[in-house]
């Protein structure tokens, strides 16, 4: 679906909150059809984008236990 997200599992370093954002910011664009939100959407997809990457760094977390 989201071919210019890069894997960000990497087997010697953890994804960088920078990457984790950028990644959730692609993902967020690409399911919602907005490359930019107008304002009334803006709320809804800054949160958006924030509990994807927070998602994220939970599974890489919960991936380096295993």
């Amino acid at each position: 679906m989201c071919r210019n997200i890069k894997k960000l599992r990497r087997p010697d370093t953890p994804p960088t909150a920078e990457e984790l954002h950028d990644a959730a910011l692609q993902f967020v664009r690409k399911i919602s059809g907005y490359r930019v939100p107008s304002r009334a959407n803006r709320d809804a997809f800054d949160l958006a984008v924030q509990e994807v990457a927070e998602a994220s760094g939970r599974l890489f977390v919960g991936l380096a236990r295993v």
